[in-house]
């Protein structure tokens, strides 16, 4: 019981946010801006209205892989996000730059979560041990104690990065529709991206505690 509860469902609920981002993305990307403006200028519009002028926007590959790299300064949109101009293109790329706003004002939740990096890849690394190991060979106490410290750490970095993420979404409506970019009836678009897209971080979170909580239960 206490598997299907703390990972079964939070399984089922990262399935769910992820086809909800998918379906939300898909619709609002066919859906074009008025102003015709793209993603890159978008982006590129809100970081100046803040001051930003060190931030290099480029093209990354793959579908939905935008991210802000606060180490080299750099934006990467996806191709689609980087030239298109539908609602999805600015809601996203204006997200990313709410990032470099959060990066230019030393934003406390920012600057832990990059703390918190190193650790939380060596973590992962060692995700594989615990699983494997688990399944092959039953959860012995020190895997049990590993799977605690692992899934105590990922619980600790989907935690702070839910304001991370919230705040950049909220920086980039208010850019958006503060900047002329989009219209304010055009924005429910750019709110259904973004919303379905932070809920995938909420399903994060909720997996890493259901395992961290699911470990815990299975100490002796």
């Amino acid at each position: 019981m206490n598997f299907i509860i703390l990972i079964l469902i939070p399984i089922a609920v990262g399935l769910y946010a992820q086809m909800r981002v998918k379906s939300a993305y898909s619709k609002n990307a066919q859906i074009q801006s008025r102003g015709r403006i793209t993603g890159r200028e978008a982006a590129e519009a809100v970081m100046r209205s803040a001051g930003i002028h060190n931030v290099e926007i480029v093209q990354c590959a793959g579908t939905l892989t935008d991210h802000y790299d606060p180490s080299n300064k750099r934006l990467a949109l996806s191709r689609d996000n980087y030239h298109g101009t539908s609602l999805a293109a600015l809601g996203v790329a204006a997200h990313e730059a709410g990032h470099a706003i959060q990066d230019k004002e030393a934003y406390a939740p920012l600057n832990l979560r990059m703390a918190l990096v190193p650790i939380t890849n060596f973590s992962s690394q060692l995700l594989p041990i615990v699983m494997f190991g688990g399944f092959f060979f039953n959860l012995g106490t020190s895997l049990i104690y590993l799977g605690i410290f692992i899934y105590l750490v990922l619980t600790i970095f989907q935690l702070v990065t839910l304001p991370v993420e919230f705040d950049a979404s909220v920086r980039a409506k208010r850019q958006l529709v503060g900047l002329g970019i989009v219209e304010s009836d055009e924005i429910k678009g750019v709110n259904e991206t973004l919303d379905a897209a932070a809920f995938t971080y909420v399903a994060a979170f909720i997996s890493s505690l259901g395992w961290l909580l699911y470990f815990l239960l299975q100490r002796r």
